[in-house]
């Protein structure tokens, strides 16, 4: 199956995904190190959900920007200017500990803590994707395709968490220094993205053909009012997603059971090679049955196995169910994102991924600064139950206003 996709996706498309593996490889052990690293330089539970939110605060500004101003200033420049400052804000994580500097860098520099891409990057790169290919036909494969390497990528990533481990055991630096060169690593890593995104083709931006409408207008009404609902839908899925992102799953395991970064890389690292596998099955299970219906059929049964792991009584019954969910939980994504770009037209893919996005950071920024709270006033477990209630919720109510609206290669 790589072989033969390989010939059909254009230079551009591969380019695309070369920068999301070396970015999403930065986000995987970016979201096991940065809540632990900041408890261990004395930031108290508050401070630290207010960091994890202003990063997802981050993303709803850069993501904004990019629905409506990316086709008209360039995609690319757009992407160059969004990657700069991924670099930068490793740059600050990595020379200093104070905690208005890294709010600062969290809110201007593009990190991610969730351990499945949230960013800005996304937007323009979704809307790219459908032009780096010929045959229609292929479209939820590629994205299917998209989202596995990346996961790939972040589940190396999350291996390179134990680095501090190493570099502490072997030459005997301080913890929090060693945590740190990771940070200064990220950055470098943002460089390389910087390179590859230097050879982006014109062809990934609008046709000049096409007249770019006005900011007011830049849906039609039938797009509007699909893109309207399906972003009230997503802010509910992401807002019960922001109680189990995976700096706070890490931070459970590592409270609850006493376990070591090792560890928890290893659990997230697995997992992560469950749900890369997933995103090529959930486009064949599309193919069959459909995006909707795809979305939803997986997704109830990961929200269920969520409440679950809140309730394992031992480390091995909380991985058991941690790893199933992870096989489950990501197979809405890839076809979510085929979903968006085939219902609207060519020139509205930018905007309507923009906006659902938005919509999913907005909600999912509120989360992890509440999350602190519930976990001081009820139980360190209680944000995944009340996160899988709400994601069950969300997949009845999707089915029932979408079952009906399909892309027109499936009708």
């Amino acid at each position: 199956m790589t072989i033969s996709f390989f010939q059909w996706i254009s230079i551009d498309g591969k380019l695309l995904l070369c920068a999301r593996i070396v970015r999403t490889f930065a986000y995987g052990f970016l979201s096991v190190i940065l809540a632990i690293y900041l408890k261990l330089i004395g930031f108290d539970d508050i401070l630290i959900g207010i960091i994890l939110s202003v990063t997802l605060i981050n993303s709803i500004i850069f993501t904004l920007f990019a629905s409506f101003y990316a086709d008209r200033i360039g995609r690319r420049k757009t992407l160059l200017l969004y990657t700069a400052m991924m670099s930068i804000s490793g740059v600050i994580f990595f020379v200093t500990e104070n905690p208005l500097a890294l709010i600062i860098a969290a809110l201007l520099g593009t990190l991610n803590i969730t351990g499945s891409e949230t960013s800005a990057f996304l937007s323009i790169e979704q809307s790219i994707l459908p032009q780096t290919i010929k045959d229609n036909r292929k479209r939820n494969t590629l994205f299917g395709f998209y989202n596995m390497v990346g996961t790939f990528a972040m589940g190396a990533g999350i291996l390179i968490a134990n680095l501090p481990i190493i570099i502490q055991n072997e030459l005997e630096f301080d913890q929090i220094y060693a945590i740190k060169l990771l940070f200064l690593f990220y950055s470098l890593l943002g460089v390389l993205v910087i390179g590859i995104y230097l050879k982006l083709s014109s062809d990934i931006e609008i046709k000049k053909e096409k007249t770019l409408k006005p900011i007011s207008k830049i849906l039609n009404p039938k797009s509007k009012k699909i893109v309207t609902k399906l972003s009230g839908l997503f802010a509910i899925d992401s807002f019960a997603g922001g109680f189990a992102i995976q700096s706070i799953v890490s931070f459970w395991f590592f409270t609850k059971f006493d376990i070591d970064l090792s560890l928890i890389s290893y659990i997230f690292s697995i997992g992560s090679l469950l749900t890369a596998f997933s995103y090529l099955i959930a486009a064949k299970i599309a193919d069959k049955i459909g995006l909707i219906n795809t979305m939803v059929f997986t997704h109830i049964p990961s929200n269920i196995l969520l409440i679950l792991l809140a309730f394992a009584p031992t480390l091995e019954i909380a991985i058991v169910f941690y790893m199933i969910r992870m096989a489950l939980s990501q197979m809405d994504v890839p076809t979510r994102q085929s979903y968006i770009v085939a219902v609207v037209e060519e020139d509205e893919r930018t905007a309507s991924a923009g906006i659902t996005n938005l919509s999913r950071n907005i909600a999912q920024a509120i989360s992890p600064s509440i999350t602190g709270y519930i976990i001081g006033v009820l139980s360190l477990s209680a944000p995944f139950i009340i996160g899988g209630l709400l994601k069950i919720i969300y997949d009845i109510t999707l089915y029932i206003n979408f079952r009906k609206i399909k892309p027109s290669d499936e009708e």
